[in-house]
């Protein structure tokens, strides 16, 4: 008799097993979003949406008689990168960590998960860079090439009008084609920042163990990326849209201000939900992809011997089994 699968590999799969996990440790995971993720959308919200043009250029948000104004120095943005790009270490370390550990039906605990950054830290960070440098040589490349094919054109006696309809479908097939281009290395890079946490790997070694893995699941990424980047993105323009809401209300004691900062509170904690969701679905595709290359049911083997000689077996620890079905 053949064994079900208990979750095929597949998106609903991946969003079935993460919604699992996330649920078995929900304050767990609730800890980790108000400490990483919840500062994350506020940082994401926030500060791009104050530094839009205004009908008053002098202020920006402004309630009673507190003002923001734009901030015109350097220092703003890099403090503002700087700060994102920490939380969303923190919160790719800690929230792989855990899911990684609550698949196998290991402990998943508060502090361990904490620690992990500080093991996670350097691979993330220079994974990043080797993904940034490489599409960096990629777009490049890609400008390198249209002005190659301008130049050409103009040696060759053709006359290019800038301004002309021609040349801007001409650019814009360029644009999608660059845009295609970026998604397929983000398909196959997907698991990058999951591989460096669960693997300790680091700078183009994660990237190239990503696009191993997604093979033969990069119709699954793909739906991940476009069903979480879709969401984020609408609340992400849901929130800033509330948050310029703000600069209309010249009176914070008044009811508009308080049911506008109930409207702004609930689009960022909707932002937080699938923050991570999204990150914890993409390590349970890590997790699928493994199974598919075979390499998941060695670790669950090794699981099972570590705990074999523990007794009472406990069934909490009992990891999660994936089962490949091949048609």
């Amino acid at each position: 008799m053949a064994m079900t699968p208990a979750h095929t590999l597949n998106l609903c799969g991946v969003l079935s097993e993460s919604k699992r996990i996330v649920n078995a440790h929900s304050r767990h995971f609730l800890a980790l979003s108000l400490l990483f993720l919840l500062p994350l959308s506020c940082s994401i919200v926030i500060f791009p949406t104050a530094c839009l043009p205004q009908t008053r250029p002098d202020v920006v948000f402004s309630a009673g008689d507190y003002t923001l104004k734009s901030p015109r120095t350097l220092i703003f943005p890099i403090v503002y990168t700087f700060v994102v790009y920490l939380l969303s270490i923190c919160a790719l370390a800690t929230i792989t960590h855990s899911t990684y550990h609550g698949f196998y039906g290991r402990p998943v605990k508060f502090l361990p998960a904490i620690k992990s950054i500080i093991f996670s830290f350097f691979p993330l960070v220079s994974t990043a860079i080797a993904a940034k440098f490489f599409i960096f040589l990629i777009s490049l490349s890609f400008l390198m090439f249209v002005v190659v094919i301008i130049k050409l054109a103009q040696n060759l006696g053709f006359v290019i009008d800038y301004n002309s309809s021609y040349f801007f479908w001409f650019c814009a097939f360029l644009g999608v084609a660059l845009s295609l281009i970026m998604v397929y290395f983000q398909v196959n890079w997907g698991l990058a920042s999951v591989v460096a946490v669960t693997e300790s790997k680091w700078g183009f070694e994660p990237l190239w163990r990503s696009s191993y893995l997604v093979n033969g699941m990069r119709s699954v990424s793909l739906s991940l990326i476009l069903v979480f980047g879709v969401q984020i993105g609408f609340w992400v323009w849901m929130a800033s849209n509330s948050l310029l809401d703000f600069g209309t209300i010249d009176e914070w004691r008044s009811w508009d201000f308080v049911s506008q900062t109930i409207i702004t509170s609930g689009f960022l904690s909707i932002l937080t939900f699938l923050l991570l969701h999204y990150t914890a679905a993409n390590t349970v595709l890590y997790m699928y992809c493994k199974a598919l290359h075979g390499e998941l049911a060695i670790e669950i083997a090794e699981e099972f011997a570590r705990e074999y000689v523990s007794l009472p077996f406990d069934d909490a620890k009992v990891p999660h089994v994936v089962t490949v079905v091949s048609a």
